[in-house]
């Protein structure tokens, strides 16, 4: 069976919470184009993507044998103004959905860890795969807000 690191999946909020931490809500807000994410979408983005594996994750468990739903991560954070939303709300949506996978992957046999789904691209995912992709994907979004906070003190200081 693949090692999987619930603990790691489980920190990833208080990861988001510490590197949020002091903020204000015009620097959680703050954006260095209109094209690009503040550290609030940011966050939206990692809520949304945390529903889109939860629903992956139970989907492959079903056995529904469907192909797994692709989304449009732009699309989905624009579509829901999301920067007009609190980056508070996100997080607790964030905690509440890692809680509650967590319970799930504490029932979940060798064999589980296992099954797999096929993705949006036609690959072959496993359950393992996605909680550690998701991990891993919060890691570089951690990197995104760092860009952003230094990017939002410059333009403080310009």
């Amino acid at each position: 069976m693949s090692i999987v690191n619930i603990e790691g999946y489980l920190n990833t909020h208080q990861q988001l919470v510490q590197a949020i931490e002091g903020l204000s809500d015009e620097q959680l807000k703050w954006k260095a184009d209109p094209g690009s994410w503040s550290v609030t979408e940011v966050l939206t983005h990692l809520a949304d993507h945390s529903i889109v594996i939860s629903f992956r994750i139970r989907d492959i468990l079903a056995d529904t044998k469907v192909q797994l739903p692709a989304f449009g991560q732009d699309a989905w954070v624009s579509g829901q103004h999301a920067n007009a939303g609190s980056a508070g709300d996100s997080l607790e949506l964030f905690r509440s959905l890692l809680h509650y996978n967590g319970l799930l992957f504490g029932r979940l046999s060798a064999e589980e860890w296992e099954k797999s789904g096929i993705n949006f691209k036609g690959d072959k995912v496993r359950i393992v795969d996605i909680v550690t992709s998701f991990t891993n994907h919060v890691q570089t979004h951690l990197g995104q807000i760092e860009r952003i906070k230094k990017g939002a003190a410059a333009a403080a200081v310009s």
